[in-house]
């Protein structure tokens, strides 16, 4: 089995800055994408950044300049660098993970999600 678990969310102000990370931990063979989504109230899941194995990014129109994402491979972990946070990316923030486990199988893992609140 394969744990994703999330940390770093929390109520900040507008303009402000979080980090999340998502560690990985179990029966790990190799991670290959690594995403982070959001879900606000009301809305469905969303992506909000992607990274491949070989660090190749990817970012939703709303967070591009914004938000850095990037992994350390050894630490099979995943950041989301949020700065010039905005009360409209106040969501649950859950990461994903696209794993080959030991046992050669594939499939996505979530995390249980960290919740991230922007004041006005």
């Amino acid at each position: 089995q394969v744990q994703l678990v999330e940390s770093g969310g929390g109520l900040v102000q507008a303009g402000g800055s979080l980090r999340l990370s998502c560690a990985a931990s179990g029966s790990i063979f190799r991670i290959n994408t690594m995403d982070w989504y959001r879900q606000a109230p009301g809305k469905q899941r969303e992506l909000v950044a992607h990274i491949t194995s070989a660090g190749v990014t990817n970012y939703a129109n709303s967070v591009k300049g914004r938000f850095t994402i990037s992994r350390d491979n050894a630490k099979n972990t995943v950041y989301l660098q949020m700065d010039s946070l905005k009360p409209e990316d106040t969501a649950v923030y859950y990461c994903n993970a696209d794993v080959f486990t030991d046992n050669y199988s594939r499939r996505d893992y979530w995390g249980q999600g960290t919740q991230v609140t922007v004041s006005s």
